[in-house]
């Protein structure tokens, strides 16, 4: 009864969204300028390439990216696109070469071009960390991570809107109006109504820790707590290190999560500030002890090294994709990947963020991974290719 009436509740109160939430002008606004303006033009294309061009891989990293990939076809049993590629995949012996054979007999290739078509890209590193915490408050643990909210409910816009699927809204009914839930700074400040799942050091952790999406708390006597990405309060993501630039504080190109650490240990009268700049707030839940990778979006472990976030709105999630780009230091990246994650973070057309795996070592990795790179999407034969979205 009380889902009902609060359903209910819902539908009035969406007939007053559009002075509480800007994105709703959306839907409510018209467009009265005659001006002559550009026509739409597709945020991304998709240019057919021979299997001969693309970059050499090695065998080891060809059988480890099609395996990974491969542990996401459970997900895609039902999928259209992948089901019959899906199932023949299952059989396949542990050979690169007949692995590549049987590739290039199922898929053909195409090249992601930006709007621009520009073949180049950013690529970058995501980890799991592992950070110190409690599950009972002190001196010394005092920074919370909350499970979701009691008080926040999600609207599914497609269900009023179908132009809009996939958009979402997320706020707190105050009497038959609904508003928008608190930003990070209100909730880093007077907290949420929400169970907490663990009790931090550091706010620069947490921070971390919703970044990634992902993580670890390692609590005294020798257990990890793993915790997944749950929700988030609907505001959108604004990385803190644009604020260290736009503040002077660090040079565009210093940026990384070393250097944002080391300026938050030097200023921490300003930590408050720093995070108050990024609206987005992540809601976590508890995840089974397990040796396995975090999941992500497609609900499959990741595979360190072979799993990457991308943009859904270009690269369908479950999707395998030829990646080549360098490590910080350098050192080639050539390899099949599986596109079994997202992130706020994550848009643009040819943009892809590389798991690394737990702890410091992968850390290390992922936070100077700021690289350049291509990005191919092999595709089953005879599929239609992703329909992507169009800009002015």
């Amino acid at each position: 009864m009380f889902v009902h009436d609060r359903n209910t509740t819902m539908k009035h109160a969406l007939r007053h969204l559009a002075w509480s939430f800007p994105l709703m002008a959306l839907l409510a606004g018209c467009d009265n300028d005659q001006t002559t303006k550009p026509e739409p033009h597709a945020i991304a294309t998709y240019a057919p390439v021979a299997w001969k061009d693309l970059p050499t891989v090695s065998d080891e990293d060809m059988l480890a990216g099609f395996y990974a990939w491969r542990s996401g076809c459970e997900k895609l049993t039902r999928d259209p696109v992948w089901a019959a590629t899906c199932e023949a995949a299952g059989s396949q012996p542990a050979s690169a070469a007949q692995v590549r054979t049987f590739l290039e007999q199922n898929l053909e290739v195409y090249g992601l071009r930006s709007a621009d078509n520009s073949a180049n890209g950013l690529i970058t590193g995501y980890y799991e960390p592992v950070y110190p915490g409690s599950l009972t408050p002190s001196a010394t643990y005092h920074v919370a991570v909350y499970g979701p909210p009691e008080d926040m409910i999600t609207v599914d816009l497609a269900s009023v809107y179908p132009e809009l699927k996939g958009k979402r809204l997320r706020g707190r009914l105050e009497g038959r109006v609904l508003k928008p839930y608190d930003t990070a700074e209100v909730i880093n400040r007077n907290g949420a109504k929400a169970p907490v799942l663990a009790w931090l050091t550091d706010p620069m952790d947490l921070q971390f820790l919703q970044i990634q999406g992902s993580g670890r708390v390692q609590l005294e006597g020798g257990r990890q707590l793993r915790l997944g990405y749950a929700d988030q309060n609907g505001h959108p993501y604004r990385p803190i290190g644009r604020w260290l630039v736009e503040q002077g504080q660090l040079k565009k190109e210093d940026v990384s999560m070393g250097a944002i650490h080391a300026w938050a240990q030097a200023n921490p009268s300003r930590v408050p500030e720093l995070l108050a700049s990024n609206p987005s707030y992540v809601f976590f839940s508890p995840r089974p002890d397990s040796n396995e990778g975090p999941r992500g979006s497609l609900n499959v472990p990741l595979t360190a090294g072979y799993s990457v976030a991308i943009d859904r709105k270009v690269i369908p999630l479950g999707s395998l994709l030829w990646l080549s780009t360098t490590r910080p230091d350098g050192s080639p990246v050539v390899r099949p990947v599986a596109a079994q994650d997202t992130g706020g973070a994550i848009a643009g057309e040819v943009r892809a963020d590389l798991f690394w795996g737990t702890g410091q070592a992968a850390g290390d990795l992922a936070g100077n991974m700021k690289q350049q790179g291509q990005i191919w999407m092999l595709w089953p034969k005879g599929q239609p290719l992703p329909e992507v979205p169009k800009v002015p």
